[in-house]
């Protein structure tokens, strides 16, 4: 199959509670309809409420819901747009190839996943939308990300699941140059909100060391202006 990745922006007057109703609702069944086989939806809905553990460096207004999906063809994208521009969302849509670094149960941070589909995930969502430095080559940005950010990140923080999405190419026009799309899933709130806890560290030394750390290892592969991270509620609605 073949995954594609939605990123969904909404208009200032529409509230959190309205977007969830109309992705869960209206354009969930539409999906199914357009033939679509799998379906995440990542929501900045009224649940979501931790703040970013990224700054906003960035311009424009973060988005509003990322959708993960799954379809046969490719071709498929073209109705599936049409849906989701139908309920008044603005859209960049992109072809990825997925690779899950760490599953649910894949560590000692969190369980394995025992909850149904369609309902609310236990656990805070961190969306991340990148673009590749001019200053690396795409095979050297991959290397960096892959061989050095994900083992350090992994050995450090208490996530219970990260996927890596490597943009293959965009589906939509004048979609932003992202090439690479990251979702991870965080305990709880606290494991976001605080430091020693997000950076794995027991004591203040600890932390200034892996605070150094991280900063070698992100700057080494991105630009922080760069850098879009958001927080949502995870749906995962048909696995």
């Amino acid at each position: 199959m073949i995954k594609l990745i939605y990123a969904l922006w909404t208009s200032k007057e529409q509230s959190k509670q309205r977007t969830r109703d109309l992705l869960l609702n209206d354009v969930q069944s539409g999906l199914y309809d357009a033939g679509v086989n799998k379906l995440t939806m990542y929501i900045d809905d009224e649940y979501s409420t931790v703040r970013s553990p990224a700054p906003k460096l960035y311009r424009g207004p973060a988005i509003s819901a990322e959708i993960s999906l799954w379809i046969d063809d490719l071709e498929q994208h073209n109705v599936i747009e049409k849906i989701l521009q139908s309920y008044g969302f603005r859209i960049a849509g992109y072809l990825v190839d997925e690779c899950i670094y760490t599953e649910y149960g894949g560590n000692r941070h969190f369980h394995e996943r025992d909850w149904p589909d369609g309902q609310r995930s236990p656990v805070v969502m961190a969306v991340t939308l990148m673009e590749r430095p001019h200053r690396l080559s795409h095979e050297e940005w991959i290397r960096r990300w892959h061989g050095t950010q994900s083992p350090v990140s992994e050995a450090m923080q208490p996530r219970a699941r990260y996927i890596r999405n490597v943009v293959v190419k965009t589906v939509t026009p004048d979609a932003p140059p992202f090439e690479g799309i990251v979702e991870e899933a965080w305990p709880s709130a606290r494991h976001i909100t605080n430091p020693f806890l997000f950076y794995g560290a027991k004591n203040i030394f600890q932390l200034a060391g892996n605070m150094y750390r991280m900063f070698r290892s992100v700057s080494g592969f991105l630009n922080f202006t760069k850098i879009r991270t958001s927080t949502m509620s995870e749906y995962i609605l048909k696995s």
